[in-house]
């Protein structure tokens, strides 16, 4: 038994925002990043920590044959107030892994039951069989200081239905499991199990090894950089095996690379990676179309801003940082883990778990915003905000005619959106035609983009919704309006 000596962590985290920042900064070669705000000390002493035979990340023999048409995305949910914050599984699809299709109205799929009750960080793995199983970090909400030596774990024959939950023990430390994630290592027979714990003062990436994530074998170190590590998630390309971690000391995300999966033989590959401000839980998916691959980012600042950036060649380690009008992720995720899924696997998942009854709509020249009610007037707004449900919408025929379309407000159900003097706002339905003409649009091909979607006004067929100043209301647009204003009116909705 390793013995093992633990202290408390000197700061208490105020609020619930994970892997807090206070008002410091460290100025690295991309950019100025806060740094966290927790700190950690706790120590161990005692075992060897042995290193294992060589490996190499081998995709599940039983779906190695097949053809991804899709992807699958696991996450739980926050928004900055913590009013969508839901410590259980939640999912998504996504043909292309870029727009992402919210299942189960963006409620839970699967919920602990043990342990803390609750779960972040979730990862779908697929096994050798073509199976899943779901693994989770066990803490539920924002206590940092919380000690588990377990994961959540799930079985999933197709992430339809989950089942033999059960909790896997990895460590015996006085210290946490945090973000695990899990891959075939061949040279082994095994899975590896990786996730951060506190050794000698500091987060390090830890392995164990098992082959039914019932049982584990004891922990080694896998990955110590000499300075706070977490979040490691794993790929291989032309024959490396790559690793990018959160360096949590400045919140950048890092690239390692090896030729075998042995603990300890990853060495850092890239300079730090980032959006200009911290980021997280890196996740990285090969395209299933094209030679490219995009990693995928969370922030907290504000709480649960996915981040998204392309490269076509992972050994250069030089990463380009995506439009937010490329994707969109689902509404308040964090911590997302993403798989590729066959056609037939993601329809049923759709068809399992159903799309959401809302949408959201995006701008285009201002992709990081959505339209929104605020004080009953229509504008757009940077995501994500609280209440979140200002931004959902139920598309209804439209109340003037069906042809077009009209939208309901989700959190003020008997209230639409409506122009009045030209300006967009929040109104009950009177019952009047003048209101029923106010309230209804026609879709037509983005001014600025035809595979975007405009808003004509069904009564003043001349104008179109576009915003100004952040703030909604129809205008008149034509084809020889400017640029601007013709990015000003187009939109995507979507989820």
């Amino acid at each position: 038994m390793w013995t093992q000596l633990f202290s408390n962590l000197n700061e208490i985290v105020r609020q619930p925002l994970r892997r807090q920042n206070v008002n410091v900064h460290i100025q690295t070669d991309e950019c100025e990043v806060p740094v966290k705000r927790r700190t950690l000390l706790s120590a161990m002493g005692g075992a060897a920590l042995t290193a294992g035979a060589a490996g190499a990340l081998i995709r599940p023999g039983a779906a190695s044959a097949a053809t991804y048409s899709g992807y699958a995305m696991a996450y739980f949910t926050e928004s900055p107030s913590m009013t969508a914050a839901s410590y259980s599984l939640h999912l998504a699809v996504s043909a292309d892994g870029l727009a992402w299709t919210p299942l189960n109205q963006n409620r839970p799929v699967a919920t602990p039951t043990a342990g803390s009750g609750g779960l972040r960080d979730p990862f779908i793995l697929r096994k050798q069989d073509g199976t899943f199983t779901v693994l989770a970090t066990d803490l539920n909400g924002t206590n940092w200081s919380y000690q588990s030596q377990y994961l959540h774990v799930w079985d999933s024959a197709d992430l339809r239905s989950f089942r033999n939950y059960r909790l896997l023990k990895v460590h015996s430390l006085a210290t946490h499991a945090w973000a695990p994630e899990a891959y075939w290592d061949a040279a082994r027979g095994q899975y590896a199990v990786v996730y951060s714990a506190v050794v000698n003062g500091h987060n390090v990436l830890m392995v164990n090894y098992t082959g039914d994530f019932v049982t584990a074998s004891a922990p080694q170190v896998f990955f110590d950089p000499g300075y706070d590590a977490i979040d490691g998630n794993f790929v291989t390309a032309g024959g490396v095996n790559y690793m990018y971690f959160k360096n949590n000391t400045n919140s950048t995300l890092l690239g390692a690379r090896s030729s075998s999966l042995n603990p300890g033989s990853f060495s850092v590959y890239t300079g730090a990676i980032g959006p200009g401000r911290g980021v997280e839980a890196p996740q990285i998916v090969k395209s299933n179309s094209a030679n490219l691959w995009y990693m995928w980012g969370d922030t907290w600042s504000p709480n649960g801003r996915f981040f998204c950036w392309q490269t076509g060649d992972v050994a250069g380690g030089s990463w380009s940082l995506l439009n937010d009008r490329a994707y969109t992720q689902p509404l308040n995720s964090k911590h997302l883990g993403i798989t590729p899924i066959t056609a037939t696997e993601l329809s049923g998942l759709t068809s399992a778990w159903g799309a959401p009854a809302w949408n959201r709509i995006k701008s285009y020249n201002y992709p990081d915003r959505y339209v929104r009610h605020a004080n009953s007037v229509g504008r757009i707004d940077a995501y994500p905000f609280d209440p979140y449900q200002d931004q959902l919408w139920t598309v209804v025929p439209g109340l003037a005619d069906p042809a077009g379309i009209s939208f309901r407000s989700v959190n003020y159900p008997d209230r639409y959106l409506r122009h009045a003097n030209y300006a967009l706002v929040l109104n009950a339905n009177d019952g009047t035609s003048v209101f029923a003409a106010d309230a209804t649009f026609h879709r037509a091909a983005g001014w600025a983009d035809a595979g975007w979607t405009s808003l004509r006004s069904h009564n003043f067929p001349d104008r179109y919704v576009r915003h100004a100043g952040y703030v909604l209301r129809i205008d008149p647009i034509t084809s020889g309006s400017s640029g601007g204003d013709k990015q000003d009116a187009t939109f995507h909705i979507g989820y």
